[in-house]
């Protein structure tokens, strides 16, 4: 029926703008904040060795030392290899209080504020916040990299070229849970700042399936400070806090080495549009032009 057809072509479309409107919004938002917010800790703005723990930067020089390998890297770390999950310390206590402390400074004043993603209600985008290129980037680029070039090579973890970051907030009065998905991401960080919470453990399902209902799973402690590191493919949610409040670094790591040939969403070879900012991780290169580099990830 074509009238079936017209509607959900209209939805469709409707979608599209409602999306690309979010986009200038958070344009303008970014704007806004860096006129009028005046942060409470702007030295947690600028990322410094000094905010990684001890063992994420020993973890890091094993990563970029000439024989590094990947049953190496996975002595340092807390992993479930079956699942490809691995558990490592990221931050300090010092740092996490004060992002935090940050994070809440913002949440309470009053600036324009957006949705981390589609699923969840509370929280910051770091990018409109400004964290971005001084934070964001270079942990990427730096620090992540090194160890996901090791642990998802055929992810694109060597050449993860861009990213979404934000905060996520869950408590009593507000989200307590998240239910099965799966990120928009080759790779994911979820780290956790704290402050004090009981339960809302991490679960995991399987690798692209279904995300309802998810039969056998993995069930992984959050413990603050430290980070969680698994495929963005991979099924996943969070069980309910019973108490306090939990705040949570989410880094949706992307690659458009990748992604330019499979869109992890749908699973089609993508059809690009221009875009502001990363444009969720595409990038489009013409059909003729020759690579004026070697692509070190290129698929084989």
């Amino acid at each position: 029926s074509s009238n079936k057809m017209s509607c959900c072509l209209f939805q469709i479309e409707a979608e599209v703008q409602r999306r690309k409107q979010l986009i200038h919004q958070s344009v303008e938002r970014k704007a806004i904040i860096s006129q009028r917010y005046k942060p409470k800790h702007p030295h947690v703005y600028i990322l410094q060795d000094s905010f990684l723990a001890p063992e994420f930067l020993e973890i890091v020089r094993y990563c970029t030392s000439p024989d590094a390998h990947l049953d190496g890297l996975l002595r340092y770390t807390e992993s479930y290899p079956e699942k490809r999950i691995c558990r490592l310390p990221v931050f300090t206590e010092e740092f996490c209080q004060a992002l935090v402390d940050e994070l809440e400074n913002f949440e309470q004043s009053d600036m324009p504020k957006g949705r981390p993603n589609s699923m969840n209600n509370y929280g910051v985008l770091l990018n409109e916040l400004g964290m971005d290129e001084t934070f964001i980037t270079p942990l990427r680029e730096k620090y992540l990299r090194p160890i996901t070039a090791l642990l998802y090579p055929d992810l694109g973890g060597a050449c993860l070229d861009s990213h979404k970051a934000f905060v996520v907030k869950y408590s009593l009065h507000e989200d307590v849970d998240l239910s099965s998905h799966y990120d928009n991401a080759e790779v994911t960080l979820n780290v956790s700042l704290g402050k004090e919470f009981t339960e809302g453990n991490l679960y995991f399902g399987e690798f692209r399936q279904d995300p309802n209902p998810v039969p056998k799973y993995l069930e992984i402690e959050h413990v603050r400070t430290q980070g969680l590191l698994h495929r963005g493919g991979h099924i996943h949610g969070a069980l309910p806090i019973a108490s306090g409040e939990r705040w949570n670094l989410i880094v949706w790591m992307r690659s458009s080495a990748i992604r330019n040939q499979l869109c992890p969403m749908c699973n089609r070879k993508p059809e690009l549009v221009e875009a502001e900012g990363f444009g969720d991780g595409f990038t489009e290169t013409p059909e003729d032009a020759a690579p004026e580099t070697v692509n070190l990830c290129a698929l084989g």
